[in-house]
């Protein structure tokens, strides 16, 4: 198999863990979280008809969050419940059946099953499995890593990208409107149309010491906007204020995080938000990520019309697969 999985290391952790997944003690979410307070992250009704307040929200919410939940999106229930099944279903497998879908080793591709996503920083490793593949646009995917099993799983899928349209639309209309933009202008900037849904499944098997680990260390998502489902496992965390709070999850809701796209093209305006993952110790986490992408031979940087001698661009024009490219290798920008 040559690699090994988080979820057969947990299979036979029951007091312990390995120590490469401790982490540093500035990192430890036992000694790094304020406890007793959960953060009410804002929460926006996009079914809202008063589209003004609904971008007054949103531009609150991506300036001094970076994150927030919306209700009412339009993505039925019963749509996110079957991508929920079919997902935890996949990880449930014999072992043999998932690494089928693995990415082979030195793959300049992010999508398939593994385990290791970046290069790790002091040898700590995060307490996650995951698989990744494209859901949009059909141009870009490759069902070479879509699972075959569960059946349902490719028809689930397709029917949670093609809502997730509604849902994209809406967030970068209002984030556009709120930079005094015209409400196709954000979209255009990060592709329009041709913009590449990426879906990842996050598998946080139960860990004996999640004081000690961590399912995903600090990051800041390269996408432009992630829309992401959990399930019922509380363990999305986010910085605010230089500190660590869980996130309150709210029922039914997705949760929309800004990423470093979108902070690029609004010169700053809109931050992308610092946040990482925490394991459980009775219970395995799943989250359903999906990162709304630029395409990646397209150049990214300030929107012409928010750079000006008062507010000249705080960073520099780039390919999205060579952001990516530093941000994953930790080289510089």
């Amino acid at each position: 198999m040559g690699v090994e999985r988080v979820q057969e290391i947990a299979n036979f952790s029951k007091e312990t863990i390995p120590e490469e997944f401790i982490r540093t003690t500035y990192e430890q979410p036992a000694l790094t979280t304020v406890q007793g307070t959960v953060l009410e992250v804002p929460v926006i009704d996009l079914s809202d008809p008063d589209e003004e307040k609904v971008v007054r929200a949103i531009v609150d919410a991506s300036s001094n969050w970076g994150m927030f939940q919306v209700v009412n999106h339009g993505i039925p229930h019963e749509t996110v419940r079957k991508l929920k099944e079919v997902g935890k279903a996949f990880f449930e497998l014999p072992p043999h059946e998932k690494e089928a879908y693995a990415k082979s080793p030195g793959s300049q591709s992010i999508e398939g099953y593994g385990t290791k996503l970046q290069r790790e920083v002091e040898g700590k490793k995060a307490w996650v499995d995951h698989l990744f593949h494209k859901i949009w646009p059909p141009s870009e995917i490759n069902y070479q890593f879509w699972p075959k099993n569960p059946p349902s799983y490719r028809k689930n899928n397709e029917e949670y990208a093609k809502h997730m349209h509604g849902v994209v639309d809406k967030l970068f209309r209002c984030l556009s409107l709120g930079l005094g933009l015209e409400g196709n202008e954000m979209k255009e900037a990060m592709g329009g149309d041709n913009m590449v849904y990426l879906l990842k499944i996050n598998y946080y098997p139960q860990c004996p010491r999640p004081d000690l680990a961590l399912g995903v260390p600090a990051h800041t998502d390269m996408s432009a906007i992630t829309i992401l489902v959990p399930n019922d496992v509380q363990g999305l965390q986010a910085c605010k204020d230089d500190h660590w709070y869980d996130v309150e999850y709210i029922p039914n809701a997705l949760i929309v995080h800004i990423g470093d796209q979108v902070e690029i093209v609004s010169n700053g305006k809109y931050k992308s938000v610092l946040h990482r993952a925490k394991v459980n110790k009775e219970k395995t986490r799943i989250s359903w990520p999906v990162f709304v992408e630029p395409p990646a031979d397209l150049e990214v940087g300030p929107h012409p019309k928010l750079v000006n001698e008062a507010n000249p661009p705080k960073v520099e024009s780039k390919k999205y697969s060579q952001y990516c490219f530093c941000k994953l290798n930790k080289t510089p920008k």
